[in-house]
């Protein structure tokens, strides 16, 4: 890079699919453009989460990009729910299709951004020592990229192998004959956990909080299924855009009240043999309502019942501490069914706490049990978690980190007061992780880059969000969130995973359509809510 290409019109933090079609984009408004990406290699979360038995929980034909129809004909899912490799393949796909890797610098993170008042831009310095400058910073870092600190002591203590979802080996891990310790049983480690079963000698699940899961019923895409899709790819879209997840979920209209209790059974049986995320729109008020939530809760336990053989491991595979889906439901393959394994254990770490990590294994509060190797399934410090880890100083030097000391404070999840000309795709405050990411994606990236473009045409240098209308839309997130039951859980959507962290509801919640109608009349009332100059 040249002291000449150290100039650009923007800089785009991070590769994955939000990175590369905001890239995309900012190209056909004709912006010189550098993405600054982490890993050696673009894909965003499914570059780094390579654990087995990864794969994407929205199915695969919704989980794609959607503004380019050749490039939906073009590619073709192997199954229902893509695995990493074959999202990883996809991403990388894009990139070659747009010819986006000449505007992306891999390797490198982001350390600062600094907002010079004089010149009006932004000053990004990285850890290989670049300084770079740019009229415009969009931060598309990813909700969950972040990994949370592990806290066990004693960690560095042990003689095995250990391993980290978030960082797995590339060339993957052979369990075959060996003693392994899973802890923490969130998505990751539901994923995971049946497939490292099937190699391990002796698996041991260390389960601090229970989770809901549905099953996948992952299969080939058949191509009966992709004809129906291609002849109504656009009606599909648009269905998926009108409901609040932005995804064929097809929600109950009827509220539990309205069912009768046969009625309520064959309902969660249908859902339950279709699968998936859909399971958590049994009733229209399963999030607001606690009966009905507790119909659906007391559905669910019947059916670990079920599955599980043994009932005091059943008992404590039931969560009992939250109301479902105000965790965010974890779709499987087998997870329940593992458990009736010979060669698995349960944890319950409620009951015996672990007090730490051994030279051989792992001790708790009942004793220690030796292992071979040790799988951190340990989560994310979400949506705020990267953005807070850079150094990003707005208008006074005022860091991010500072301004939200006590909860993430935006304007519709997309901008912050003080931070101006910087972007968030899908940022706290937006809907992003309550829907299909990739048309949250796509929503952000557009609107982004229309801001831009307004600004371009009218000559504006600076674009900020008003103090007044960050703190109307921060209001209003917590508002609608509390109409829900959604603040009852100790989860990561409230930042409740992450000791200290304050407690607040990260994503928006009134629904994907609602949302969009929002950021759409800013735009139509000439970017209400928006100072430029």
């Amino acid at each position: 890079m040249t002291a000449a290409t150290r100039d650009f019109d923007a800089i785009v933090v991070g590769a994955g699919f939000a990175g590369l079609y905001m890239l995309h984009k900012l190209r056909g408004l004709g912006l010189s453009t550098r993405v600054i990406e982490a890993g050696d290699g673009v894909g965003g979360t499914w570059y780094w989460n390579r654990y087995p038995g990864a794969r994407v929980d929205i199915q695969s034909m919704e989980y794609s990009f959607s503004f380019d129809p050749e490039l939906e004909r073009e590619w073709r899912w192997s199954e229902r729910y893509a695995p990493q490799e074959e999202l990883l393949r996809y991403a990388n796909h894009v990139a070659d299709r747009y010819d986006l890797r000449r505007d992306i610098q891999l390797e490198t993170r982001v350390d600062s951004a600094h907002w010079d008042e004089a010149a009006a831009r932004w000053t990004v310095r990285t850890d290989r020592g670049d300084e770079l400058s740019a009229r415009w910073v969009v931060m598309a870092t990813g909700c969950l990229s972040t990994p949370k600190q592990i806290d066990i002591p004693g960690i560095e203590n042990f003689a095995g192998s250990i391993y980290k979802t978030f960082e797995w080996p590339r060339e993957g891990v052979d369990f075959t004959g060996q003693r392994v310790g899973v802890i923490g049983t969130g998505s990751s480690a539901v994923q995971s956990i049946p497939v490292i079963a099937e190699q391990a000698a002796q698996l041991t699940v260390f389960q601090r909080t229970p989770n809901y899961c549905a099953p996948a019923w992952n299969q080939p895409v058949t191509q009966q299924q992709y004809s129906d899709w291609d002849a109504n790819r656009d009606a599909y879209r648009a269905d998926a855009r009108s409901q609040s997840v932005a995804a064929l979920f097809n929600p109950e209209e009827r509220t539990a009240a309205e069912m009768t209790p046969e009625e309520q059974q064959a309902e969660f049986e249908r859902r339950w043999q279709n699968g998936g995320l859909p399971m958590m729109s049994l009733f229209a008020d399963v999030l607001t309502e606690p009966d009905a939530n507790r119909i659906a809760a007391d559905l669910m336990a019947a059916k670990i019942r079920s599955i599980v053989t043994d009932p005091a491991v059943a008992d404590k595979l039931t969560p009992k501490t939250y109301p479902i889906a105000t965790k965010r439901l974890c779709v499987d393959t087998g997870y329940y069914a593992t458990f009736n394994r010979p060669n698995v254990t349960l944890v319950d770490l409620r009951e015996t706490p672990i007090v730490q990590v051994t030279r051989t294994g792992i001790r708790t509060s009942a004793g220690e049990t030796a292992f071979d190797a040790i799988v951190f399934a340990t989560g994310f410090d979400a949506m705020t978690g990267t953005l807070t880890k850079i150094d990003i100083r707005g208008r006074g030097g005022v860091s991010l980190k500072d301004k939200w000391a006590d909860g993430p404070h935006t304007y519709l999840g997309l901008t912050m007061s003080g931070f101006p000309n910087l972007f968030t795709v899908t940022g706290p405050g937006s809907p992003s992780v309550l829907t299909n990411m990739m048309m949250s994606i796509e929503q952000h990236v557009e609107w982004i880059a229309g801001c831009i473009a307004h600004m371009a045409e009218h000559q504006f240098k600076v674009a900020e969000a008003t103090a007044q209308a960050e703190a109307e839309w921060v209001a209003h997130v917590g508002e609608v969130a509390d109409t829900t039951l959604f603040p009852q859980a100790n989860s990561w959507y409230m930042g409740a995973n992450v000791p200290g962290k304050p407690r607040v509801f990260l994503p928006y919640v009134g629904g994907f359509p609602e949302y969009v109608v929002a950021c759409n009349d800013v735009v139509a009332d000439g970017y209400r809510g928006f100072a430029m100059a």
